[in-house]
Order: C-alpha cells, then structure tokens, then sequence
C-alpha cells in the first residue's frame, strides 16, 4: 500500500535546505580559520619584532 503522504517534492526541499545549511557551516568555520591564522601570523611577526629589539639593545 503507497503512502499518500509521500511527497517528492517536499523531500527534495528538505534535502535543499540542509545541503545549503552544511554549506553555509563549512563556510563560516573556513572564515574563523582564516581568522585564527591571521591572528597568530601577526603575533608572530610582533614577537619577531621584539626579540630583535632585545637582541639589538643587548648587542649594542
């Protein structure tokens, strides 16, 4: 006997919405890794800065 709730078009909205909302997902945790990354490029570059500050004034 055939399910007379069963509704094609219904299931492919369904599977629509969520494959737009796992792309959605991946987007906004590729754009906090970028954020990560560039956060921790410029405390890097900041300690660069510093140690050879130390070792200039140390040297001199």
């Amino acid at each position: 006997m055939s399910d007379p709730q069963f509704d094609p078009a219904g299931s492919t909205q369904a599977f629509r919405a969520f494959a737009q909302r796992r792309e959605a997902e991946a987007a906004a945790e590729a754009e906090e890794r970028q954020s990560r990354r560039t956060m921790w490029i410029a405390v890097g570059a900041a300690l660069v800065v510093v140690l050879a500050i130390v070792v200039f004034l140390l040297a001199g």
